[in-house]
């Protein structure tokens, strides 16, 4: 797993980190898809309710009992709605948007649709383990869910883990993938107290899982080369009661990570890397 030796501050890096040894790889035989950004999204057919429903979890499985709830991050309908994410909720340090609308690659491909794909991905390898996937959203919704939103749905689903994906938009020349952790918060409806230490080591084990299977390198612009930032300014990690983490998978506005991750052989392996780190967060 990743781990970290040194403190960590409010949106900065968290110490210096390396890879150790981990499980067995999340089993990938039911076939990765090998599609680029240009052609359909390869997924399950099933569509759940995001907020409410999943596929049945397999009968056996070494993850038989645990709830995974996978946050894919924006919506590619939000661009659409702007009045709607742009309304302000309460996130216990302040209040913040709604949502946003995420970025996109120079050529078009939008966060929106990445964190689809991946998150779907994750949902068929994590069930093929025998865990229990819910999702926040599917496409399902016409924009949104809200940030509080967001963590309601980890939180009422009483998840063993949490994690929400997403891809930055940073300047050429930032690359890299970073794990965001959250940061100690008691403030109004936020209590991150009892998640602080659970969340890292999610976050640590996500971290050096996404490094071994994509071969992607931390970030070269925050973090410290590290690949861990802990922050308090995220909605949906300052309301979760459960153990939950960020992963910004590549820099989308760098043509070397855009040619990543718009590539569906590589979206299978985030998709793995990130599911390994799960797996090896519940199994402990």
């Amino acid at each position: 797993m990743y781990e970290t030796v040194g403190g960590s501050g409010d949106g900065g890096g968290s110490g210096r980190a390396t890879v150790r040894s981990s499980p067995p790889p999340v089993s990938s035989a039911s076939g990765a898809p090998t599609d680029d950004a240009k052609k359909p999204s390869a997924s399950p057919s099933r569509k759940p309710t995001a907020s409410s429903t999943s596929a049945p979890a397999p009968a056996s499985g070494p993850l038989k009992g645990k709830v995974v709830v996978i946050d894919p991050g924006h919506n590619p309908e939000n661009f659409q709605h702007a009045s709607e994410i742009n309304r302000k909720v309460n996130i216990g340090t302040n209040w913040k948007e709604c949502d946003t609308t995420g970025t996109s690659t120079n050529d078009g491909y939008t966060e929106a649709k990445f964190t689809l794909d991946v998150a779907h991905r994750m949902r068929t390898l994590l069930e093929e383990q025998g865990a229990t996937v819910k999702l926040t959203q599917d496409g399902d919704r016409p924009y949104g869910p809200c940030v509080d939103e967001r963590a309601r749905i980890g939180n009422e689903a009483k998840a063993d883990a949490v994690v929400s994906v997403h891809a930055d938009g940073s300047g050429a020349g930032n690359r890299g993938f970073h794990v965001i952790l959250p940061g100690a918060v008691h403030a109004g409806a936020a209590d991150t107290r009892a998640i602080v230490g659970p969340s890292r080591d999610l976050g640590e084990r996500v971290a050096g899982r996404f490094v071994a299977v994509t071969g992607s390198a931390p970030s070269n612009y925050i973090g410290d080369g590290t690949g861990l930032v802990t922050r308090k300014d995220l909605g949906g990690l300052n309301l979760s009661t459960v153990p939950k983490v960020f992963i910004e998978c590549g820099n989308m506005r760098d043509s070397k990570d855009a040619a990543l991750l718009t590539s569906g052989a590589w979206r299978q392996k985030a998709a793995q890397g990130i599911s390994e780190g799960i797996v090896s967060f519940l199994r402990g």
